[in-house]
């Protein structure tokens, strides 16, 4: 019988030093788990160092996984696995597979009926979404949206018509420098009964969750930090 390893799928923090917010279940799958594929090595040893449970961080493997990864670079990657060795996927924030490329390592891992082990941890999409009072029961995550001023615009519109037709709670994330220029964006074209929830560094020191229609918000239009955020709305 192959005696095939595991692919783990490790949430990391949202928030800088909020360590805090990893479960010790994680911490225990981590010690048995010294191959990782990471989108960048350097954040991945500050993560795993901070949780000071290794003994040496260099004797850790890290294969780089990103959006030019191929099938034949999973292959090599996946060698561990197949000599019996887990394997743990780290994204850069938050859990593996959303808004970063761990999908293709999970993907590739059903290929070759490999066991995948999801592990619980923050995940900002799902902790601002809870903290809006928007919809929970339908609702769409959609990444970044296009930089392009009129592009976004016309994308928010669009996604408005669709949260009004399927009462649905439209997600999406921005670049901490691009925070005020979305908030412009959302303003500009978002119907005025629309609410709209902002969530700021979720689980970190300077956390910001806040809902208002737009006619609110346009009252007191606020300047955001340069801080992780999620953008939710209902129209």
């Amino acid at each position: 019988m192959e005696n095939k390893g595991k692919l783990f799928l490790i949430p990391t923090v949202i928030a800088e030093d909020a360590t805090d917010t990893i479960p010790s279940s994680v911490l225990e799958s981590l010690k048995l788990i010294d191959h990782f594929l990471v989108e960048e090595a350097r954040t991945a040893r500050r993560f795993l160092s901070s949780l000071k449970i290794y003994e040496s961080i260099e004797a850790l493997q890290f294969s780089v996984l990103n959006k030019d990864t191929e099938e034949a670079d999973l292959a090599e990657m996946f060698a561990p696995i197949f000599s019996g060795k887990n394997v743990g996927v780290l994204s850069e924030s938050g859990c593996p597979g959303i808004a970063d490329p761990g999908a293709l390592a999970v993907n590739f891992a059903h290929q070759k009926n490999i066991q995948v082990v999801p592990l619980v941890g923050p995940s900002s999409i799902l902790l601002a979404l809870i903290a809006s009072g928007l919809n929970g029961q339908q609702f769409a995550f959609h990444g970044y949206l296009p930089i392009d001023s009129k592009e976004a615009s016309q994308k928010i519109k669009t996604l408005a018509k669709e949260s009004l037709h399927k009462n649905l709670t439209q997600i999406f994330i921005e670049t901490p420098y691009r925070n005020n220029q979305m908030l412009k964006h959302l303003i500009d074209s978002l119907p005025s009964s629309a609410q709209l929830c902002i969530a700021l560094d979720l689980t970190g020191k300077n956390e910001f969750v806040k809902t208002k229609t737009i006619n609110e918000w346009k009252k007191n239009v606020p300047s955001l930090p340069k801080e992780p955020a999620v953008f939710l709305f209902q129209a």
